[in-house]
């Protein structure tokens, strides 16, 4: 089951991004809170009988997930929700559930959506975007809070790689293929329950999915930030799934100076002289029968 929120405004579907991460609604910037209703209006509840993972509405008929599945419990319900099933479930094919590397998946649903003041799609990072250091970010999702109110968490972007040399105690590789965010004490995050939801970024009234929630240690410890499956590596994959009414995919480009580039710890690779992209065009396919929930 997938929940948006309603409203009976109705807006066509323009391709190419026309509408893309333009929430009417979303007036405030805030963080560590709950969000007032439609100011995230891609946000999408993956559901059995209960919300186990998040997603966000990437079109009328697609929705971008985690790869991986983490369930968690949800008490209550939302008076204003839109369900679909889902026809389609597209693994990437080279997601390795140990490492989480290329931990992204889409989605087809049943059937397309109206798009509403409640109910719109996000914009997804380019391919040749750039996030550095500091970048301010938002991640939303129901997280352990409850149903009703969707929360969001505003916490800046860690560059990979002091992301690597966070993580590299803890035998863990931050890949090209993700990105970082968090606050150095800690105290903001993403959590249970969020997996699969997005991390967006603004830039020219727009809002941009940098990051699909991936994975952790703990929730909101210090110097340990979450860790997101970086969105702009797979522009290539999402175009060659999504052949008609493609996502909005919109450069974000960051101002100032690359601060990680200064950071220096033992078995902290060489700086690339290119950013690689993901390239492969091949798909791992999974159809549910019709009416079937979906888990992820």
């Amino acid at each position: 089951m997938w929940t948006w929120r309603r409203h009976s405004t109705v807006f066509l579907w323009v391709p190419c991004g026309g509408y893309c991460g333009q929430p009417p609604l979303n007036t405030r910037i805030v963080g560590g809170q709950d969000a007032l209703a439609g100011s995230w209006p891609w946000q999408v509840s993956l559901q059995k009988t209960k919300h186990f993972c998040g997603g966000s509405l990437i079109n009328n008929l697609w929705v971008l997930t985690a790869a991986h599945s983490s369930k968690t419990h949800h008490e209550g319900s939302n008076p204003n929700k839109v369900s679909r099933t889902v026809a389609q479930i597209i693994v990437h094919p080279d997601y390795n559930s140990v490492t989480s590397n290329n931990d992204i998946a889409l989605l087809k649903l049943s059937s397309s959506v109206s798009f509403t003041s409640y109910i719109s799609p996000v914009c997804l990072a380019a391919s040749d975007s750039s996030f550095y250091s500091g970048v301010n970010s938002w991640v939303t999702g129901w997280g352990n809070s409850n149903f009703n109110l969707i929360d969001e968490v505003e916490v800046p972007v860690v560059g990979n790689r002091l992301c690597y040399c966070n993580y590299n105690s803890r035998r863990v590789t931050i890949t090209d293929n993700m990105i970082c965010a968090g606050l150095t004490e800690g105290g903001k995050d993403s959590c249970q329950g969020d997996s699969g939801g997005p991390m967006v970024s603004k830039q020219g009234g727009r809002w941009i999915q940098a990051g699909v929630v991936s994975f952790g240690v703990g929730c909101a410890r210090p110097n340990i930030p979450g860790v997101y499956t970086r969105v702009s590596q797979y522009q290539n994959w999402v175009n060659s799934q999504i052949t008609s009414n493609q996502p909005g995919f919109i450069t974000f480009t960051s101002t100032g100076t690359n601060s990680d580039l200064s950071v220096s710890c033992t078995g902290l690779p060489p700086i690339p002289t290119t950013t690689p992209t993901t390239t492969t065009t091949t798909t791992t396919t999974t159809t549910t029968p019709e009416g079937e929930h979906l888990s992820c």
